[in-house]
């Protein structure tokens, strides 16, 4: 195993990318050549490019997301929530609980590609307690500040880093 990360780091640390894709120079090629097959070589590209796509992808979806719950968490408060229930609303109720639940889920899985700290989610978190909450309020006779679920507990900074 560990020829195989030696290639791939080699791979990676001589690799130029391009608009055609990702090659080596035709010297590192041929060092390359000496010790392993051509068809190594080119699988270790393939794992490079693959690696150099899923962390644009996880940097453009993190880029993204950041922005929909900032975006969404306007939703949050009782005016903005008001807002989206009213007819001729240019995001319909529906149409933000879809995201927000796409947005959520989306969040997760970046938490383990984060190296920074996640986006403030206060008002998407609260958007996505009155959506979880729409149609209950009624039933539950609460003022339309009280949120019905829980808060979220505080999470403390961490003074180790």
């Amino acid at each position: 195993m560990g020829r195989i990360v030696d290639l791939f780091s080699e791979v990676a640390s001589e690799a130029d990318v391009g608009a055609g894709g990702i090659t080596l120079p035709p010297d590192a090629y041929e060092r390359l050549r000496e010790e392993w097959e051509e068809e190594d070589i080119e699988d270790a590209l393939k794992l490079v490019h693959e690696n150099l796509l899923q962390t644009e992808l996880a940097e453009s979806a993190d880029s993204l997301s950041a922005r929909m719950v900032e975006l969404l968490g306007e939703y949050g408060s009782t005016g903005g929530f008001l807002r989206a229930q009213e007819e001729g609303a240019v995001l319909g109720i529906d149409v933000i609980g879809q995201l927000a639940r796409r947005v959520a889920r989306l969040e997760e899985v970046l938490a383990s590609y984060r190296d920074d700290p996640p986006p403030d989610r206060r008002a998407f978190e609260a958007l996505r307690r009155r959506l979880m909450n729409l149609g209950i309020e009624e039933e539950m006779d609460v003022d339309d500040e009280v949120a019905l679920l829980p808060e979220p507990a505080e999470e403390e900074e961490d003074d180790n880093g």
